[in-house]
């Protein structure tokens, strides 16, 4: 969740990431699209990352504004460490009109993390929903950070 104001949040601290320069969400939208599906998110993932494969898949992407919060919304089969992050950069640079919508698949492309973006700061990620296989009986929790139900 960005908080997308020329002040920085005070109730919020903490809670969002903060970005003074107006994003256009849609160009964020446009440019999440051509994440979707099964990739190499090599440019998306922390120098650090342990895992074997880079390979992911996202099922869905969605950003939308609401007032002045832009909520990235992500389905996938797995991620990566700071993938999220990585991708929510990006993407505020293409919001910030510093980039063109196409430069998404050129990191995506290229393999290569230090082609990306800055990563996002870890305020305002949150892991909302994890899925499992019905046998496992496991009770779903109410869904999101509470204070968006009011939103």
């Amino acid at each position: 969740i960005i908080y997308n104001h020329s002040t920085r949040p005070s109730i919020f601290r903490g809670q969002v990431t903060w970005h003074y320069r107006p994003l256009d969400h849609r160009l964020m939208a446009e440019a999440a699209t051509h994440l979707l599906g099964e990739h190499d998110f090599t440019s998306f993932r922390a120098m650090s990352c342990q895992s074997k494969t880079p390979l992911r898949t996202i099922h869905q992407f969605t950003v939308q504004r609401r007032e002045d919060l832009i909520i990235l919304d992500v389905t996938a089969n797995a991620f990566l460490h700071h993938m999220m992050r990585n991708m929510a950069g990006v993407l505020m640079t293409i919001g910030a009109y510093q980039k063109p919508v196409e430069w998404v698949n050129e990191v995506l492309a290229a393999k290569d993390r230090s082609l990306g973006s800055i990563t996002a700061p870890p305020y305002g990620l949150y892991l909302v929903k994890v899925s499992y296989p019905e046998r496992f009986g496991i009770v779903e929790p109410i869904l999101g950070p509470l204070f968006l139900n009011g939103l």
